[in-house]
C-alpha cells in the first residue's frame, strides 16, 4: 500500500491549489481518505476527510474554502484549496483508513500516509 502526495507549491494569498494523493495497493473508493497538515513545532492538524467520496468533513478553519474529492478511475484523492491564506502554509499529508471512524479527525486512526507536500501561501 502506498500513497503519493503531490501538487504543493507556492501561491499568493487568495489563490488556489489542488493537491493529489495517488493510491496503490487499495481502492480509494472504498477507503476513508483524509488530509492533515503540519507546521514546524506544531502537532499534525486535521483538514478534511471523506469515505467513498461521501460525508465530507472539514476543519472549521477550511470549511467553505477546501473540497475533498476523489477520482475512482485514477484511484486518486484530491484536496482543492481556494481562497488560500497565509495560515494555510504547511506540509500537507494524505492518509487512508479501511473504515470510517467517528474520530476521523484524529491522525492516530489512519493506517497509511503519504510523504507530505509543502504548501506555501504568501501575501
Amino acid at each position: 500500500v502506498q500513497l503519493q502526495a503531490s501538487g504543493g507549491g507556492w501561491v499568493q494569498a487568495g489563490g488556489s491549489l489542488t493537491l493529489s494523493c495517488a493510491a496503490s495497493g487499495f481502492t480509494v473508493s472504498t477507503y476513508a481518505m483524509a488530509w492533515f497538515r503540519q507546521t514546524p513545532g506544531k502537532e499534525r492538524e486535521f483538514v478534511a476527510a471523506a469515505i467513498s467520496g461521501r460525508y465530507p468533513r472539514y476543519a472549521d478553519s477550511v470549511k467553505g474554502r477546501f473540497v475533498i474529492s476523489r477520482d475512482n478511475g485514477k484511484n486518486t484523492a484530491y484536496l482543492q484549496m481556494h481562497s488560500l491564506r497565509e495560515e494555510d502554509t504547511a506540509t500537507y499529508y494524505c492518509a487512508a483508513r479501511s473504515r470510517w471512524t467517528v474520530e476521523y479527525h484524529r491522525d492516530v486512526w489512519y493506517d497509511y500516509w503519504g510523504q507530505g507536500t509543502q504548501v506555501t501561501v504568501s501575501s
